[in-house]
């Protein structure tokens, strides 16, 4: 099928008939910059929304080095083993030069990459805050309308602008080192206070007994932390390449979305998201509107002049410019 065939109803058939390409090319129209793919696409997301909303998602973050890829391939083919089809979000680094991806998440989970029952598309972050691609909840929806009942979104790494992710996920699981004095040194309040599961990886070998320290040492840290909700958060040990505590983790991960189903939290927290995108969209859309205007161009450069020279303080300019971009709709 070529492109100049594709309409919403063929890319909306396409994925819901669980053809991979069709997903891709979906997905690839979100993250488009000109408008009449993305109108495409909207549009076709708007004919799949009633098949969304059953998957179980699942955010993952890390410290470097912790094996994050390692992990979400251990784990995805743990869960492919047990029926379920598993889409993984891995979000790339960008290149401050060219935009694109600085990794190549498909070599690092090479046996999962090539399993039928399994998805992986690596997005650049294109700078985007949060650690995770700007359509990253497009593609979401789109792995779960082609049948995907698993979507584990793998974000850059541990830090205040990660938190993003737990705007688009059920259960937010964050990996660990084990030695702990360090990672809590390292680690953001705020990713603990989001955390709905702490796991410390690479627990085997001669790092078991400093894994289980760390496990404690985190535990200690979360009891002191106040958390919202009912669930009260987990640490655990596991290891990505003996398998130890993958089913454990795993049952934990359905315990916890048990209990937002028992409790109606499931409902309010999806509700408050959509909500929240809706406005980050419209951030997003004002922000690019003020720049993009041609009339504003002149006065742009003069008011980022004036900050730079410290002739105008960057409140000021700030309400000069929204002023502006105002009275010029």
């Amino acid at each position: 099928m070529g492109r100049a065939t594709l309409t919403p109803e063929t890319l909306a058939y396409g994925v819901m008939a669980r053809e991979r390409a069709m997903l891709s090319r979906a997905i690839t129209l979100t993250e488009s910059t000109l408008s009449t793919h993305r109108e495409l696409a909207q549009t076709t997301l708007q004919q799949l929304l009633p098949r969304t909303g059953k998957a179980m998602r699942v955010g993952i973050s890390g410290v470097p080095g912790v094996g994050k890829s390692t992990f979400i391939e251990a784990l995805g083919l743990s869960l492919i083993e047990k029926g379920h089809r598993v889409a993984v979000l891995a979000i790339d680094p960008s290149s401050q030069r060219t935009g694109g991806s600085i990794l190549g998440d498909k070599t690092r989970m090479a046996a999962l990459s090539i399993n039928d029952n399994a998805y992986i598309r690596p997005s650049p972050t294109s700078g985007h805050l949060g650690g995770v691609a700007r359509v990253t909840r497009e593609s979401l929806l789109l792995c779960e309308a082609a049948g995907y009942d698993v979507i584990l979104v793998e974000t850059v790494g541990v830090g205040q602008s990660e938190t993003v992710v737990s705007e688009m996920v059920d259960c937010y699981l964050v990996l660990m080192l084990p030695g702990a004095g360090d990672e809590l040194q390292g680690i953001k309040k705020g990713v603990l206070e989001l955390a709905d599961i702490i796991a410390v990886n690479k627990a085997d070998g001669d790092t078991v007994k400093d894994a289980e320290q760390a496990k404690a040492a985190y535990q200690r840290a979360l009891s002191i932390i106040q958390q919202s909700g009912s669930w009260k958060p987990v640490t655990m040990t596991c290891s990505a390449v003996t398998g130890d505590g993958l089913e454990t983790l795993w049952q934990t991960v359905r315990d916890h979305r048990r209990q937002l189903i028992d409790t109606g939290e499931l409902v309010e927290r999806r509700e408050q998201q959509r909500v929240r995108w809706m406005w980050s969209m419209v951030d997003h859309s004002v922000l690019a509107s003020l720049r993009n205007n041609a009339d504003l161009h002149a006065l742009i450069k003069q008011t980022e002049l004036s900050v730079r020279q410290q002739k105008t303080t960057p409140p000021q300019a700030a309400n000069e410019l929204v002023s502006a971009w105002a009275a010029a709709l």
